[in-house]
């Protein structure tokens, strides 16, 4: 089989193409001949040395892939050769063949293509929990989703649209029509304008119940101001620390000056609530997984959940799909396409 290996920490000449013998699944796993793997911001940090939960190179990166099982265990009775399914990797999934186990695969919706399929599970399961799960928003609220144009952004305007909240979203301008047209109530340009005096203006300087946030840093203050009595902001990412070209060391150092302290007693009187999601440490959490996986593949076949695909690269090409996500060129998901 083919792999996409990150071979050192570095820039996007370090992701190497390498052949490795085929897995052999155990008696509880299957073997996918994947056809389109998921890219992920986390990749990049991995790539960079900047994601802690990775592997030390050398190493494959990749948390989801949809394909066709190729083999499976003899204990496997849900899948046979054949079968149309996505997957959750924990990592692996930047290769044209992976095993998994059985758990973690899910069949895939007629509707959907290889490439719509693997943009599902990290995007919309992120976004399931953010707004479903921990974030409990209602029809009779609003949410600022940061980042809107991007995978998880998408992700969490199906949900809120579909839950029947009021979603506004920081984006590019370049972004703005398209994000409309998928329903978004209100852009802020997050280049040009403070999104802080920009939401508060839109809400009449109410602020709103939820924000979701991937980037961190100085954001994380300015997003408590903007949460209303009762509001929850609802962490999942650090991308800014991405940005900084200086080595591993200043980045978290700036981050860490820039992180605020929630002090239980603010909290209680303010009513407001903090919370943080990660869906890479939720492996021993399957069961849930389960659930949320197949109400969002539920929503597939409703017509609300629509996985949006902006690029795919051939698996060769890895490294320009993560030049192209760095470069804040992408408006939902990029997708690796294994021959």
């Amino acid at each position: 089989m083919k792999q996409i290996v990150i071979s050192r920490h570095g820039g996007i000449d370090v992701l190497q193409m390498q052949e490795k013998d085929d897995p052999q699944p155990s008696t509880k796993e299957v073997v996918i001949d994947v056809k389109a793997s998921g890219v992920n911001f986390a990749d990049i940090l991995a790539r960079k040395g900047l994601y802690p939960d990775a592997p030390k190179p050398p190493c494959v990166v990749g948390y989801e892939v949809a394909g066709i099982i190729h083999q499976t265990g003899e204990d496997v009775v849900n899948f046979k050769k054949g079968d149309r399914v996505l997957a959750l990797t924990r990592f692996k999934g930047y290769a044209d063949k992976v095993c998994v186990p059985m758990t973690q695969v899910f069949s895939i919706p007629n509707s959907l293509s290889f490439p719509k399929a693997a943009a599902l599970p990290v995007n919309y399961l992120t976004a399931y929990q953010l707004l479903f799960v921990m974030g409990a928003l209602s029809a009779d609220e609003s949410v600022l989703i940061h980042n809107a144009g991007g995978g998880v952004g998408l992700a969490a305007l199906d949900i809120a649209l579909h839950i029947g909240a009021t979603p506004y979203g920081t984006a590019s301008s370049a972004k703005h029509n398209f994000l409309k047209e998928r329903g978004l109530h209100q852009a802020i340009d997050y280049r040009t304008k403070d999104f802080e005096k920009e939401l508060m203006e839109l809400t009449d300087g109410r602020g709103v119940e939820l924000i979701i946030d991937p980037i961190g840093g100085k954001n994380w203050k300015k997003n408590y101001r903007c949460l209303r009595s009762t509001g929850r902001l609802g962490m999942f990412g650090v991308s800014t620390v991405s940005g900084n070209k200086k080595g591993k060391i200043l980045p978290f150092l700036k981050l860490l000056s820039q992180i605020p302290l929630y002090n239980p007693i603010p909290l209680m009187n303010g009513n407001k609530g903090v919370f943080g999601v990660n869906v890479g440490h939720l492996w021993h959490e399957g069961a849930k997984i389960k659930i949320w996986m197949e109400n969002i593949l539920k929503g597939v076949e409703e017509g609300w959940i629509r996985p949006y695909v902006d690029q795919t690269f051939p698996l060769a090409e890895a490294g320009r799909a993560h030049a192209y996500i760095e470069d804040r060129r992408n408006t939902g998901k990029v997708v690796l396409e294994s021959e």
